[in-house]
């Protein structure tokens, strides 16, 4: 189960990714931040792999839940 879920959709773009590291900053290891976006968050994906030590990718998954819902979980490793 996520420890935070974060709905972006209303967010404006430009406050999207920094409001996302902060709170996959404050979970603590082992927890999943789960996102709910109005498009897929591939550029996010490749973001947090190269940059966030802490993002298990193999962990990553998306699913696409209607016409601009996406659901992504980025677990950070234990």
């Amino acid at each position: 189960m996520p420890a935070t879920t974060l709905d972006l959709r209303e967010t404006p773009p430009r406050e999207r990714h920094p409001k996302i590291h902060d709170a996959f900053t404050a979970l603590d290891p082992g927890e999943t931040l789960r996102i709910v976006n109005d498009h897929e968050p591939k550029p996010l994906f490749y973001e947090f792999q190269a940059e966030v030590d802490a993002f298990d990718a193999d962990g990553y998954e998306c699913r696409r839940e209607g016409d601009e819902k996406f659901v992504a979980d980025l677990p950070k490793e234990a």
